[in-house]
């Protein structure tokens, strides 16, 4: 599948969350600088879908927590090198306007000089794990320039979101995901780091049963539902999520770079009618382990 000016949907979003809902942690929403947002939106109406939600970092954390979502992991990813610096600042400085609220992840431009510095800085001003995009940032998981980011991570117990599944695709991308990525070769990452815990976001997309088996084998693997789950890609969305490991499913959404509406894959899930505990965990029992949330007493 190539991205190339998909529909927006206009389906009707609510206020609140259900109030019959546990702990919602979304785990996958994006902050950025407003320059980097506008630039952001005009490369997807180019070539993706429109954003419906155009949004400030800070109008998108109060979006989110006014309606429900009881925490939120918040991401950024370096376009190129030397920026890493600037957003980690920025980063920080948002999660202090949310104190308990938002778990910021720090980043990095993989390979780029004294990454393993940048890192370390910023997981001593409070950042709590790194995002990285194989689309945007070109780079190849199983090449010597990774290293360091997996050894740092796995020294300091830091988790490491990596979009590295394959798809969505798209022909302005600067290089070729399906090149890049693919679960054969995170699974080597895998191998040859076992102590490092790597989140893949929207469930692998689209080799949906490689990674059904790898977080089958391994302990050090997580997937989140971003844009999985919301019925929205032309490609087949396989769940039945009893044959999965719920307790390494975690709950996003990719807020606010979607195209519909902020709840449509809660929605998802009150249809499952899937147990009490399963919902826990995937909706944010799993994420609060994964990034060490603290869970408040009142849920």
């Amino acid at each position: 599948m190539t991205l190339m000016n998909l529909n927006s949907v206009n389906d009707p979003e609510e206020d609140t969350v259900p109030q019959d809902m546990p702990l919602i942690v979304d785990s996958h929403v994006h902050i950025f600088p407003e320059g980097i947002f506008k630039a952001l939106w005009n490369w997807f109406d180019r070539f993706a879908w429109p954003i419906r939600y155009r949004l400030t970092s800070e109008k998108i954390l109060e979006y989110l927590l006014s309606r429900g979502v009881g925490h939120v992991v918040a991401f950024q990813y370096a376009h190129k090198p030397g920026m890493a610096r600037e957003l980690n600042t920025y980063m920080v400085t948002l999660c202090q306007q949310f104190p308990g609220k938002v778990t910021g992840m720090a980043t990095v431009f993989p390979g780029e000089k004294n990454q393993a510095e940048i890192l370390s800085d910023a997981f001593d001003a409070g950042l709590k794990g790194v995002k990285l995009h194989a689309h945007v940032q070109c780079f190849d998981m199983n090449s010597d320039e990774m290293e360091a980011i997996y050894d740092l991570c796995t020294l300091r117990q830091k988790p490491l979101v990596m979009h590295v599944s394959r798809e969505p695709k798209s022909d302005a991308y600067k290089c070729d995901p399906y090149v890049l990525c693919s679960a054969e070769k995170l699974e080597r990452v895998i191998r040859n780091f076992p102590g490092l815990k790597v989140c893949v976001p929207h469930m692998g997309v689209d080799e949906y049963f490689s990674y059904q088996r790898l977080l089958h084998k391994y302990d050090t693997l997580w997937l989140d539902t971003a844009m999985a789950v919301a019925d929205y890609f032309p490609l087949p969305n396989p769940w039945s999520l009893g044959k999965w490991r719920v307790d390494r499913v975690l709950y996003g959404t990719d807020f606010p770079n979607i195209p519909y509406a902020w709840n449509r894959e809660i929605n998802w899930f009150q249809e499952q009618n899937l147990p009490r505990d399963t919902l826990e965990r995937i909706l944010g029992k799993n994420a609060a382990a994964l990034f060490g949330i603290d869970i408040p007493s009142n849920y």
